[in-house]
């Protein structure tokens, strides 16, 4: 089998279409089979960086950040949760009514990739804020997905009490901003192939092969 092909996500917590884009992208990696491997590594994206720890009404964050109205807020979600439903990812809406600061959640994946379970934490991470409307801002949510997540729970809440790996998480953060990433999901393979976006799994797939053809 050939070199395992890089990924690197990067993405926030907080983003609905890198829920779906990486559901996505695991269906492309399903598709491409044992042919192609892949290690899947989890980047730091905050889309709300300076978003206070108690978060904001989701409604009037989003009308004010991008001057939409509350109707559109509605469309735009239904749109999230008809694409979700087609990936095979759940979005109840109803459940999320703030948006939080994600700093903490990224620190936490950090310690989780040395731990060897970055995915499994990213997974119940999305799922804890887009289905159970939990906030990824608490410590206490943290530390449980960190055991949904075969982590140990006190080791994460030291990580969490301590600030450890903030000085890590804010320099993968300036990179990928200095390497022009300035929305998400953004999906670079082997460092130099980007694919922007929530695309379809088969936009992945065909990226993959070609990837992979060339490597």
């Amino acid at each position: 089998m050939s070199k395992p092909l890089k990924i690197d996500f990067v993405s926030d917590v907080s983003c609905p279409w890198c829920a779906i884009g990486l559901k996505s992208l695991e269906h492309a990696l399903q598709q491409v089979g044992d042919g192609i491997s892949a290690e899947l590594h989890f980047q730091p994206f905050e889309l709300n960086p300076q978003m206070p720890a108690e978060g904001q009404d989701i409604v009037e964050h989003l009308t004010e950040k991008y001057g939409i109205t509350p109707e559109q807020v509605q469309r735009n979600s239904d749109l999230i949760r008809e694409r979700g439903e087609s990936v095979g990812f759940e979005f109840r809406m109803e459940r999320r009514n703030s948006v939080y600061n994600t700093f903490d959640a990224h620190r936490l994946l950090h310690w989780a990739e040395l731990e060897g379970r970055q995915r499994e934490l990213k997974h119940a991470l999305l799922r804890a804020y887009f289905t159970e409307g939990d906030n990824p801002a608490s410590h206490e949510v943290l530390a449980r997905l960190a055991g949904e997540a075969g982590l140990d729970v006190e080791r994460a809440r030291d990580v969490l009490a301590s600030g450890a790996y903030a000085e890590e998480t804010r320099a993968q953060e300036r990179f990928y901003l200095e390497q022009g990433i300035h929305s998400v999901p953004a999906v670079i393979i082997n460092d130099r192939y980007l694919i922007s976006g929530g695309q379809p799994a088969e936009v992945f797939e065909q990226a993959l092969r070609q990837v992979a053809a060339q490597a």
